[in-house]
């Protein structure tokens, strides 16, 4: 059942730090197309993520580095055209930010001007320290992402939970306190231990939104196309799946290909 309603006012910055304030968990989820993003958006999903996993989900590639600012930008205009609540934020991808503030706000304008979305989240902290300040001093929303960051990917290589050693716990503590005092809005942890997780959220204003980083967090992001179902293969310990989409859609596809050849469709009331 939808918990859309037309009076809920939009989300807002503002609006998550209350729900932070008044302990309200967060719910976000990765859209990159319009009619997903339309019924995520009418479920009542406070935060709509075009998430730079659509290399992965949507165009088969191993990693979310092949993916370009254009493509991000078409899958974010996409998902902005079907949202009259969600906020809706747009990662930047690789090479788009990293090392040259100027390549970074020149990256995030392109992506506020021809997507209408609501602002942007980068990975990374200390490392990107001048890019995010660049982006923020042009009043663009920032939501940092700290943990296993995908896009350093052949600098980690491997998928596995990161900041398992004090040292790397204790940056990660360090730049999520940077990024909140520069101004980032928000911040995602992903595959992290849960009590770390935990920690931060406590000893920061902003919210923390987890992706395999336990319930300690003001919020949960998982990709769409997983927590559905649509791909049986992919199966981490943090993943819940709330529908078996694959299954209703193979059968779907399956029972129109019999009636095609069968005959049966279109039938008499299905012609002109």
């Amino acid at each position: 059942m939808s918990i859309h309603k037309s009076d809920i006012k939009k989300i807002t910055i503002q609006r998550l730090h209350e729900m932070k304030r008044q302990g309200e968990k967060m719910s976000m989820l990765t859209a990159y197309d319009y009619t997903m993003a339309r019924i995520l958006d009418e479920a009542g999903v406070e935060i709509l993520l075009v998430g730079d996993s659509a290399a992965n989900v949507m165009a088969g590639y191993e990693t979310t580095l092949p993916i370009s600012l254009d493509h991000m930008i078409y899958y974010g205009a996409s998902v902005a055209r079907a949202c009259k609540r969600a906020m809706v934020i747009v990662d930047l991808p690789f090479g788009t930010y990293q090392g040259d503030p100027e390549t970074a706000i020149r990256s995030a304008v392109r992506v506020m001007k021809e997507t209408s979305s609501h602002g942007i989240k980068i990975e990374g902290g200390a490392e990107i320290e001048e890019s995010v300040k660049k982006i923020l001093s042009a009043g663009i929303p920032v939501m940092g992402h700290l943990g296993l960051t995908p896009q350093s990917i052949n600098k980690f290589g491997t998928f596995s939970v990161r900041a398992k050693e004090e040292a790397e716990a204790n940056k990660l503590i360090s730049d999520a306190k940077l990024l909140e005092e520069l101004g980032c809005f928000a911040i995602v942890l992903e595959k992290v231990p849960a009590t770390l997780a935990k920690t931060v959220a406590e000893q920061l204003t902003i919210p923390i939104i987890g992706i395999g980083a336990g319930a300690g967090v003001d919020g949960q992001v998982l990709v769409v196309q997983d927590m559905m179902g649509m791909n049986k293969d992919f199966k981490p310990k943090f993943l819940r799946r709330y529908a078996d989409l694959q299954t209703i859609m193979t059968e779907a596809a399956a029972n129109y290909i019999n009636d095609v050849k069968s005959g049966d469709f279109p039938n008499q009331d299905e012609s002109y």
